[in-house]
């Protein structure tokens, strides 16, 4: 069975962006789980919010555009389902974290995976859920 991995916007921005060295610590873990040796999964409020991250800066055609690349990429999205969304707010009614982090660490937790992220905001959860740290310069 393929150890599992939850990936938060941070971390598709740095891969986007070219944020080094963590665009390429995350680039590793793609190709890990393009040979099948994990599973990637990213959750579908992640991905929105990258879509507005990237719309606010570079418009909603370049945002789109993006989103088709990203959906290319191994890894499964996954719905905001009822337990996924309560879990996410009784994870914010504990940790200052915004929701979109909640959710993500909610399916992390939820699937018994690892959260890849180098938002230091999540940092509060280590011990909670296991975290693959991708590294700022």
């Amino acid at each position: 069975m393929s150890r599992k991995f939850v990936a938060d916007a941070w971390a598709i921005l740095a891969l986007l962006q070219g944020e080094e060295p963590a665009a390429s610590q995350f680039k590793r873990i793609l190709e890990r789980a393009e040979r099948g040796d994990l599973d990637l999964y990213i959750s579908v409020i992640n991905l929105g919010e990258v879509y507005y991250r990237i719309g606010r800066v570079k418009g909603e055609e370049e945002a789109r555009e993006t989103l088709g690349e990203i959906r290319s990429l191994p890894m499964t999205v996954l719905p905001a389902t009822w337990e996924f969304v309560f879990a996410a707010a009784a994870l914010k009614m504990r940790y200052p974290i915004s929701y979109a982090d909640a959710l993500a660490a909610a399916a992390a937790e939820e699937l018994n995976a690892v959260l890849v992220t180098g938002d230091p905001e999540l940092e509060r959860l280590k011990g909670r859920i296991e975290i693959e740290k991708l590294e700022r310069r």
